[in-house]
């Protein structure tokens, strides 16, 4: 995926530039409470997260976690895209934006994106979404966008269990 075009957003994949807003975004408080401390604390670290992690993804996978930036002043407000974790069995969406663009209808805009590639280009057959239990407004956006609330879900046995959401495409995988 070169790039998402919506009304108000450009969704591209992450490069080595974009380190010093993903410093920043990783270091919210928000994103260290409902999605957890990546370890991020400088420039180099926030480099590094994104070569090994978004950038091999988009090698390995043919997706990943993509910038978020406002169309009109290429303002990079969060990131969203598809993770694909070992304790899954299917890819999950995930977002995370800074506090001053929570409800503004960017995390909607930029999720609906991101499930239509996933379902038209990718030609996945479901998507997942995993949430902490108490982040109403993540589950809220899920719904929104058209992820069902399945069940409780424990990654591993030494992690608290978290939502799992879940959409059915019907295509082929």
């Amino acid at each position: 995926m070169k790039s998402l075009e919506t009304e108000r957003l450009v969704i591209r994949e992450l490069v080595d530039s974009d380190a010093p807003f993903i410093l920043q975004l990783l270091n919210e408080p928000s994103f260290i409470y409902y999605i957890g401390d990546k370890g991020v604390r400088t420039l180099e670290d926030a480099r590094q997260y994104i070569l090994n992690g978004p950038v091999v993804s988009y090698e390995k996978n043919g997706f990943g976690l993509y910038l978020v930036a406002l169309k009109d002043h290429d303002t990079p407000i969060g990131m969203c895209g598809l993770i694909k974790r070992d304790e899954l069995p299917e890819p999950d969406i995930g977002f995370a934006y800074l506090p001053d663009y929570w409800s503004k209808g960017f995390g909607f805009e930029a999720a609906s994106a991101v499930l239509k590639y996933a379902a038209e280009d990718l030609q996945l057959k479901r998507v997942l979404a995993i949430t902490s239990p108490d982040n109403e407004g993540s589950g809220k956006l899920l719904t929104k966008i058209g992820l069902k609330y399945e069940r409780m879900y424990s990654m591993s046995d030494d992690r608290p269990e978290v939502k799992l959401f879940v959409i059915d495409f019907g295509g082929e995988k």
